[in-house]
């Protein structure tokens, strides 16, 4: 993973959370899945209604923690090609990287409360990058 805003992995867009994909080997693949990992929703909207302005605001709120919003298949943003296990599909969502253990989530939840995301919630998600 490269949950730190300042230093995403290449391949991804501003609003991705990034992973460093494999090295091309030459085989073909549909798809590549980042480790499992915790996130705190920040906020749910419907399909493709949260973009980058509404990311920037909430990475402002997490300066070293990587803020990250679901694009996947949004008519402004045809050649997106990352999407989210561990949520539903067919709404927009606004997320924080809150790292590899539940703790640390309960830690990142608790700052988001705080910062003003009543609903915000915990999950567990996989960062999915679909070849084009």
């Amino acid at each position: 993973m490269c949950p730190d805003p300042e230093r995403p992995c290449a391949g991804f867009k501003a609003h991705d959370l990034s992973f460093d994909r494999r090295a091309d080997d030459g085989k073909p693949g549909a798809e590549e899945r980042s480790a499992l990992f915790f996130a705190v929703i920040l906020e749910s909207a419907p399909k493709c209604a949260l973009g980058e302005a509404e990311q920037r605001r909430a990475q402002a709120l997490f300066p070293k923690k990587k803020v990250f919003v679901q694009r996947f298949e949004c008519g402004d943003d045809l050649e997106n090609n990352v999407f989210y296990a561990g949520v539903a599909s067919e709404q927009a969502f606004m997320a924080v990287y809150a790292g590899k253990f539940r703790s640390a989530a309960e830690e990142t939840l608790a700052v988001a409360k705080l910062a003003g995301f009543a609903g915000a919630n915990i999950r567990r998600m996989q960062v999915i990058f679909v070849h084009p």
